[in-house]
């Protein structure tokens, strides 16, 4: 099997993270306990791509618009489409991101990084420059951190005695969801 039927026959994984992500942040009004780390704020916003079937039978519903418009997208969910891509708000303690995450090969695209104090710092001292880098660098893998907290958090979820229990209130979400 080589890699390109691997990722093909496993991207539902990634299309089940990003939906129950979804799910997550609307269970508290935006708030996803991350355990021994605390409350992150995650909200879903403007735009995702649905799909369903594959190959010249593929098809995709991208949703734009406002939160509380992406009802398009709810309703994809209850005709069987998956959450392939979709742009998410992140904030951490002082930070806050705005990403799009890709579900199939887990990318992150359009990454809007936290406004730091050596962010206004516009001078061309070499020491200047690469302090700002480096915290460039640190605040795009505490995004990364993030997300791989809660990708674990859902395998650990998935995986386990759970599951089923989580898996009803999914289904619940997306029903009532469609409704509204």
């Amino acid at each position: 099997m080589d890699l390109v039927d691997i990722i093909a026959e496993k991207k539902f994984l990634g299309q089940e993270f990003l939906t129950w992500l979804w799910y997550k942040s609307e269970e508290r009004g935006g708030a996803v306990l991350i355990p021994e780390s605390g409350d992150i704020q995650l909200v879903f916003e403007k735009y995702m791509i649905l799909e369903s079937g594959e190959g010249e039978s593929l098809e995709r519903l991208i949703c734009k618009g406002l939160q509380t418009e992406l009802q398009e997208a709810r309703t994809g969910l209850l005709m069987g489409k998956k959450l392939e891509q979709a742009r998410v708000y992140l904030a951490r303690g002082d930070y806050e991101w705005r990403l799009t995450l890709g579900a199939t090969l887990f990318e992150y695209r359009n990454v809007v990084l936290p406004r730091t104090v050596s962010a206004s710092d516009e001078g061309t001292d070499p020491v200047a420059v690469e302090a700002k880098t480096l915290e460039r660098i640190g605040m795009s893998e505490e995004a990364l951190r993030t997300i791989d907290e809660l990708f674990r958090l859902f395998l650990g979820l998935r995986t386990g005695p759970d599951w089923a229990e989580e898996l009803a209130g999914l289904k619940r979400w997306i029903s009532r969801a469609a409704e509204n």
